[in-house]
């Protein structure tokens, strides 16, 4: 039985309604961290590891949730205007989807909800993002309130944002919700104007390498990351009006206020500048069908945010240097907030075995413990399932042994 039959089963057995089915799957991120809520630029896609939804309709003025794979399971609230945390981290992020929506205008009735999938969670795929941009997609569906993609993903980033409390940027949802089969997408985060760039080489192969460390965060670093590079913009918008965020910072207008601000400060800057500038060159390494050159900026990302943002962890450092005497890897850095999650690694197909088994060799040595390897490729962004596609293979891969 695959994720969204479970799904649908348990729906069946705690419910009567006829719910609707939706995919939202969760998100690689090959360049570009901590950029996003910046306003800067990130190449992010969709993945085939998802969360399957079912939602229905209960005419009972009543949200009632229920998780599959987590703890606690179930939870209750009555429909109104004024919501409070749950006490539950999952519920959190559907509750506060339903916050946002009804802030906004929009009229929902109660509705039933029953989830699960094969999104790691903490890992740095961003399931919280599956999960909202889901909710938020077959709210709209259930209830006819016609909410545009880009609509779907600004409600479901205002419910991280202001009901869970963290301050993420708009990539994690954006992604989700407007993945396409064998793409990236070069977005704007300012603008929000975004590229589709083709990403498919029979011979290459995405591996996760996931450090099973988990971070919270909320209230924590990830802030933190934020105030420090809006401390940096504040100081340079005195002499440049212009500058708004860290968008609008060039290398020689931090060079020129680096005695006024603070060295951490500074080489937070200096990371997102650079990181920009990685981004666009990597795009430009597509169009020319170079990886080679699109890896060595991935190592080039690693360690910027290792030496200067400072985000990495020793999880996450050993097991890109595990890569870098391999022939079979183009590409290696740690993908997502940081402080624990995945490594993301581009592998060439005939070296994918014995790159896993070196990887997993190294790592045991220095760490001491085993980390988790997924193979995944790029799908289709949130969508909602027919009924006649409910038995359709999920093709991911997990080299788990």
């Amino acid at each position: 039985m695959n994720n969204l039959q479970t799904v649908i089963k348990v729906f069946e057995e705690r419910f009567s309604t006829n719910p609707l089915l939706i995919r939202s799957p969760g998100r690689i991120n090959l360049i570009g961290e901590h950029t996003d809520y910046n306003m800067g630029f990130v190449l992010p896609a969709s993945i085939d590891k998802a969360i399957y939804m079912a939602i229905g309709e209960n005419k009972k003025n009543k949200i009632r949730l229920h998780s599959v794979d987590m703890q606690p399971q179930g939870y209750e609230v009555e429909l109104s205007e004024n919501y409070h945390k749950t006490g539950i981290e999952w519920a959190d992020y559907i509750i506060g989807v339903v916050e946002e929506l009804q802030k906004a205008g929009y009229k929902i009735g109660g509705f039933d909800c029953v989830f699960g999938g094969d999104v790691p969670i903490g890992a740095g795929l961003s399931s919280s993002a599956a999960l909202e941009g889901g909710v938020a997609f077959g709210l709209s569906e259930l209830f006819g309130l016609s909410l545009s993609r880009l609509e779907i993903t600004k409600i479901s980033m205002q419910a991280e944002n202001e009901f869970v409390g963290v301050q993420c940027g708009i990539m994690d949802q954006f992604a989700s919700i407007h993945g396409e089969e064998g793409k990236v997408i070069k977005l704007d985060c300012r603008s929000l104007a975004y590229y589709y760039y083709p990403f498919g080489w029979d011979n290459i192969r995405i591996l996760l390498c996931d450090t099973n460390v988990r971070r919270t965060l909320a209230g924590s670093e990830y802030n933190i990351r934020r105030e420090q590079c809006e401390t940096g913009v504040e100081v340079i918008g005195k002499t440049h009006p212009e500058v708004e965020s860290m968008r609008d910072v060039t290398l020689a207008m931090l060079e020129n206020h680096e005695d006024e601000i603070d060295d951490i400060v500074y080489k937070r800057c200096l990371f997102v500048i650079n990181e920009n500038q990685r981004v666009t060159s990597a795009c430009d390494a597509l169009v020319n069908r170079n990886l080679e050159a699109f890896g060595k900026l991935m190592y080039a990302s690693h360690y910027g945010l290792k030496h200067n943002y400072e985000v990495s962890c020793k999880e996450l450092d050993v097991l890109v240097e595990a890569t870098e005497s391999l022939e079979g890897i183009l590409g290696a850095r740690m993908m997502g907030g940081g402080f624990g999650g995945c490594t993301i690694n581009l592998v060439n197909l005939e070296r994918l075995d014995e790159s896993i088994e070196s990887i997993r060799d190294y790592y045991k040595k220095h760490i001491g413990d085993e980390p988790t390897f997924h193979v995944v490729s790029i799908s289709k962004g949130t969508h909602r399932v027919e009924k006649n596609e409910v038995n359709w293979p999920v093709n991911s891969s997990n080299y788990n042994r």
